[in-house]
């Protein structure tokens, strides 16, 4: 019995081809998740479609080397946090972008304009909270949280051992509850652990 052909596989023998549209659906299979990731970590939208298509131009040009035995998204991945990282230090600067994760963690049923106003500052404070943690810190928590990748995917992604990875989870989590339990805006509105 023959092993079925992971899509990915099949798409890069494909493209190594020269089959443009193949190239082509694997871009549409990508974007979405890859933008999302670069927007997250840069918070500017022109950058995080500059970052996309930077990555499709890299992936492109190694394709030819590249194992596709597996699913191409933590490689891809891979590419797209280098160049949100390059993009971060050029500009130095952490804008808020991660308001879909935010409003998912924060959601909860808004049943008057005084629970908006609520939800929109309890926003806001993680946000900040958020744009306190380090590169390595934020990517990881968008990789996990936002993106779903698993603790031995995102070290593939950084290139790290696995232990780093659940290191900077660890880390940037108890920054975050620790940032969270100290501000003040938050006095009586939120219960957090002591871990």
């Amino acid at each position: 019995m023959h092993e079925p052909i992971n899509e990915d596989a099949e798409l890069v023998a494909r493209i190594r081809c020269g089959n443009l549209d193949a190239f082509e659906a694997l871009y549409h299979k990508y974007k979405r998740p890859l933008y999302q990731t670069a927007l997250a970590i840069t918070g500017d939208q022109d950058a995080a479609e500059e970052i996309l298509q930077d990555c499709f131009v890299r992936a492109y040009a190694a394709l030819g080397r590249v194992d596709a035995s597996t699913s191409l998204s933590p490689w891809l991945h891979r590419i797209v946090i280098n160049l949100s990282a390059n993009w971060v230090n050029r500009n130095r600067q952490w804008p808020s972008a991660l308001d879909e994760w935010i409003d998912r963690l924060i959601a909860g049923p808004i049943a008057s304009p005084e629970h908006a106003v609520e939800a929109l500052e309890l926003r806001q404070i993680v946000r900040e909270a958020i744009a306190t943690l380090g590169f390595a810190q934020r990517a990881t928590i968008v990789l996990f949280y936002l993106q779903g990748f698993s603790l031995s995917e995102i070290a593939y992604i950084f290139d790290c051992p696995v232990g780093t990875v659940k290191s900077r989870l660890h880390y940037a989590c108890k920054a975050l509850r620790k940032r969270l339990r100290e501000d003040r805006r938050l006095a009586g509105e939120l219960a957090y652990g002591t871990s």
